[in-house]
């Protein structure tokens, strides 16, 4: 089958188009025929340089996300059959560790992340385990579900399962028109929550709006932690989602009420950070690390978005051939919503 493989570490002449075995499915995988791949961010990283996935070897397929039909089954697997429309969790796990056995796969003793550390998506088939896959409706075309995986069960974790966000309160969001942050405003809104987002540009804005944003300003406004105290009466924001790390860090303080949640889920900007402990207990702050969601987020998130139809954007579609073309786009920080590989 064709893919695209990662060879070395570099620029986007480390991987190529190339013919490699095709996939063998065992007694718990199903074997999947990609229809289309959603880039992430960590597809860039890996390429620039080992280390973030223990267990990541050359030569390497990636691409964690995707959407595609069943075309094969191992013997074990009953719930899933030829021609099921999926997308599975690329957080894999073994499946046996204690970890694994709670659901919590992001922390497997032994972790397989697809396209991290095991063959991805950016191939015509991929293989998979059963237990990570979940079906799509028929009502919702295949180029709309592989932008929900990696963003939106993030975004849910974030939201839902560390936050506690609840109807009425107000949620900030940084980086708005990114995949995570423009899938936090949806959850939100659907959770009966106000939404103030940041972004660096009109274009970006207008999709945190889209979104469903209740207010949307220009991250170079000055005093934005202003804005949002007016915005909320006085009150302050409930929850703040950070992905962005040290530009953003004084600004999503700022921006907390009395008792208000700071959930820390990236560090795109730098994690060197300063903050005076006194400010925190004394406004009774609470600073909270997502790290990788677990197994009933992604069940929750894709569940959600199936009930009310939400995706994110496409930002653009470009072949399997093409692939370096689409990490340039991705690799520019200009993109709104996800930019996708059809194999």
């Amino acid at each position: 089958m064709r893919a695209m493989v990662q060879t070395d570490f570099g620029g986007t002449e480390v991987v190529s188009l190339r013919q490699v075995p095709e996939s063998v499915c065992g007694a718990r995988d199903v074997v999947v025929e990609v229809a289309y791949c959603g880039l992430n961010r960590l597809d860039l990283l890996q390429r620039k340089g080992p280390g973030l996935i223990p267990g990541f070897s050359l030569p390497h397929v990636p691409g964690m996300d995707f959407a595609g039909t069943v075309v094969a089954t191992g013997s074990s697997v009953t719930s899933i059959v030829p021609g099921d429309r999926v997308i599975a969790d690329p957080t894999q796990g073994c499946g046996s560790c204690s970890r694994c056995s709670v659901g919590d796969r992001a922390y497997c003793v032994s972790p397989r992340v697809l396209g991290g550390n095991t063959p991805g998506a950016l191939s015509e088939y991929v293989l998979a385990s059963a237990e990570s896959i979940v079906r799509v409706p028929e009502i919702l075309p295949l180029a709309a579900a592989v932008t929900l995986p990696t963003a939106f069960a993030t975004a849910w974790h974030a939201v839902h399962a560390v936050g506690a966000l609840d109807a009425g309160e107000t949620l900030v969001v940084h980086a708005a028109a990114s995949p995570v942050s423009l899938a936090a405003i949806a959850l939100a809104k659907r959770a009966g929550a106000s939404v103030v987002a940041f972004a660096g540009s009109d274009a970006k804005l207008a999709a945190a709006r889209a979104a469903g944003a209740d207010l949307a300003l220009r991250n170079d406004e000055p005093d934005l932690a202003k804005a949002v105290t007016a915005f909320t009466d006085g009150a302050g924001a409930a929850l703040v989602l950070d992905h962005v790390g040290t530009d953003t860090w004084r600004t999503s303080l700022d921006c907390l009420g009395i008792r208000g949640r700071l959930v820390l889920l990236g560090n795109t900007s730098g994690d060197q950070v300063s903050f005076s402990l006194q400010e925190v207990f004394h406004r009774g702050l609470k600073l909270l690390g997502a790290g990788g969601y677990t197994s009933a987020d992604f069940v929750a998130a894709t569940a959600a978005c199936f009930a009310d139809g939400l995706h994110l954007p496409t930002a653009a579609r470009f072949p399997l051939e093409d692939l370096a073309d689409a990490w340039d786009v991705l690799g520019a920080r200009d993109t709104i919503g996800k930019v996708v590989i059809a194999p």
